[in-house]
């Protein structure tokens, strides 16, 4: 499979698979959004699929076989026209883009002191919790 083309792929588009769009795009944005403890819980879950699971648990919800060096990431990218090195993207999903992106909310939030935005407490009060 790591061979074959990602537009031969029969992808269900169905609720895991746009439920897994929007996470993978919302773990691009957490490091603002998020207090940096529940951001850094929810990378080391990604990470720890990858070393338990050796796949994304996600992408058999939606039947994207992520066989040899297949990822969602390779998936998107080639439905819009760009060709990644599959297997230098699977190194960089799968073991780097979580800890850098782990690193920028800790000096986003830790080091520089920002604010997070979403502070649960406010919404729990605003809806009478």
């Amino acid at each position: 499979m790591a061979q074959r083309d990602a537009l031969a792929q029969q992808v269900d588009y169905n609720f895991m698979f746009w439920l897994h769009l929007f996470l993978t795009m919302l773990s691009w944005f957490i490091p603002v959004l998020f207090w940096w403890p529940i951001v850094l819980v929810a990378y080391c879950t990604v990470l720890l699929q990858f070393v338990v699971f050796n796949r994304c648990v996600m992408n058999k919800e939606h039947d994207l076989d992520d066989d040899g060096d297949f990822t969602f990431y390779a998936f998107l990218l080639e439905q819009i026209g760009f060709t990644p090195d599959r297997p230098k993207t699977k190194v960089i999903v799968r073991k780097w883009i979580y800890v850098f992106l782990g690193s920028v909310t800790i000096l986003w939030q830790v080091v520089l002191k920002q604010d997070h935005l979403i502070h649960f407490k406010d919404i729990f009060a605003a809806i009478g919790f």
